[in-house]
């Protein structure tokens, strides 16, 4: 896959999320490596939710990962928690914040 193939599966992916009722602000740059290697943004702010192209260097936490893996883990195929504990995931910055993209997951899930 090319890295324009797999942003736009993802934003397509994540878009279906309901996250109005998320509150808050977090900022997550998602670095691919490998095949498609490249970096885009995801953003959630007040319950809206932004996928962006290019890097964000305000963010609160970083992810590091393969496209086949971050799209298992926005599938729900792959657990985030388990995805790191086997360094299949690498992040830098905020773990906390980290935890919260669950949020964003499980919201892809609901509306599957």
């Amino acid at each position: 896959m090319t890295y324009d193939e797999i942003f736009e599966q993802v934003k397509e992916e994540l878009m279906k999320s309901d996250v109005s009722n998320i509150e808050g602000h977090l900022a997550v740059q998602v670095d691919i490596i490998g095949e498609g290697e490249g970096a885009f943004y995801i953003e959630l702010k007040d319950g809206k939710l932004s996928v962006e192209p290019y890097e964000y260097y305000d963010r609160d936490v970083k992810f590091i990962v393969t496209a086949k893996n971050f799209l298992k883990l926005i599938n729900g195929s792959l657990n985030s928690v388990l995805a790191y504990t086997t360094g299949k995931l690498k992040i830098e910055g905020d773990i906390g914040k980290a935890l919260e993209v669950q949020k964003i997951i499980e919201s892809v899930k609901k509306s599957k």
